[in-house]
């Protein structure tokens, strides 16, 4: 089974709102084996939805559209397409009165504007919505099916859930579509793929994708049109080959985070952490805490960003500071060394750099940051350049520092 997706609203168009709706609906669709075959953007004009609406239904007889069905003047939608379908809109009494007492649940009150949304296509089927005010309608007839969503992606989200999975996968048949990721870390898209290359027909029928990002490189394998049974068993095949292939630098699969991968490994070893950051800022400790659990492991950290607290706070030498720079190996190592006995931890990181734009020179361009490491009684330096500018360049050396710590903790 073929749909389009019709994603109605100025402001996507506009850029002011991330169409994150499709992606979602994409992957929901897939795994029942329902494809995608082509998604439309349109504005809140009634010539646009029709138009867009219209030709995909004469090219794959099923849409689902997302937006326009709230309760102000750009919401067009449903109006437009019941036209399309030749049917009126009747005012529904029990709709109402569902969204009088949801309201009423949430304490507030319905306006005569919300009185639209109660509004039905005639010959339409409501599909409720628990979870807002605009209810999901199903539109079949003579022109094809059309499936109304409210564009606020919780709402869409559960109603695509709970009303239009389980519609569309008894007509889906016994086949689906199914992805899987593998995640890296450390290796370049290009370096990735020599690895990888030269083994991807040993991954047939699978499909595989590189996703590139600015903390690392994501290995997508696709089954296409399989019975789920087998449809699973290709996919973990592939990820354990994807896995071998990358090496150490595969730390994951599908939404696994780096950093809660490496708390689990010095949870798992008894390791307690500590941080010294100067370039970044709090970022690497904010990528740590936003794993619970992760005070079990970290104890803690200081920003260094002044060369007066990194002397003071870590108690690096005022003869490394103006003997070699902040951003160098040996400041590095001693900012690691100076959190791990500040702290009394087994493990610590320190992050020392140049992320720009300003502030380079010859013999340390932008983008320089120098690391240190101490886990399992060893300690390790290592200086990098990354390049981005300086969101990017600080993303990067979190990423890179969670790496190595990583490796080193685990014994690699």
């Amino acid at each position: 089974m073929q749909v389009e997706l019709v994603t109605i609203g100025t402001e996507l168009l506009l850029g002011f709102t991330v169409d994150t709706n499709s992606a979602f609906l994409g992957q929901a669709l897939g795994a029942i084996g329902v494809t995608v075959a082509r998604r439309t953007a349109v504005a809140d004009r009634p010539d646009a939805i029709r138009a867009a609406v219209e030709e995909a239904l004469r090219r794959t007889g099923a849409v689902i559209t997302t937006g326009g069905l709230g309760p102000t003047r750009d919401d067009l939608s449903k109006k437009v397409v019941a036209e399309l379908f030749g049917w009126p809109l009747r005012f529904d009494e029990g709709v109402w009165a569902e969204l009088g007492a949801r309201w009423r649940r949430m304490g507030r009150e319905l306006s005569s504007a919300n009185r639209c949304q109660a509004e039905v296509p005639e010959g339409a089927v409501v599909l409720p919505n628990q979870w807002g005010t605009a209810p999901g309608l199903w539109l079949e007839g003579p022109p094809g099916l059309v499936v109304m969503l409210p564009g606020v992606p919780r709402e869409m989200r559960k109603l695509t859930e709970h009303e239009v999975v389980p519609r569309l996968q008894a007509r889906a048949g016994e086949r689906v579509i199914r992805s899987a990721v593998v995640r890296t870390t450390g290796i370049p898209e290009s370096s990735l793929a020599a690895r990888v290359g030269p083994h991807e027909d040993e991954l047939a029928p699978l499909s595989l994708a590189y996703l590139p990002a600015t903390t690392g490189v994501d290995l997508r394998l696709t089954a296409w049109d399989r019975p789920p049974a087998e449809a699973d068993r290709l996919l973990a095949a592939g990820v354990e080959r994807l896995r071998a292939l990358a090496g150490d630098h595969a730390y994951g699969t599908e939404e696994d985070d780096l950093a809660a991968v490496v708390l689990e490994t010095l949870r798992r070893q008894g390791m307690t952490l500590a941080l010294a950051e100067s370039c970044t800022g709090g970022m690497l400790g904010e990528r740590l805490t936003a794993i619970p659990g992760s005070s079990d492991v970290l104890v803690g950290g200081v920003i260094a960003y002044d060369n007066a607290v990194k002397t003071r706070q870590l108690d690096v030498d005022p003869g490394l500071l103006a003997g070699h720079g902040a951003v160098s190996l040996e400041v590095a190592r001693a900012m690691a060394a100076g959190a791990q006995a500040r702290f009394g931890t087994t493990a610590a990181v320190a992050v020392t750099g140049v992320a720009g734009p300003a502030g380079g020179s010859d013999e340390k361009p932008v983008g320089t940051v120098c690391f240190g490491w101490i886990a399992r009684n060893q300690s390790e330096a290592a200086r990098v350049v990354f390049p981005g500018n300086r969101r990017e360049i600080r993303e990067r050396a979190c990423q890179y520092a969670l790496h190595c710590l990583w490796l080193m903790s685990r014994g690699s």
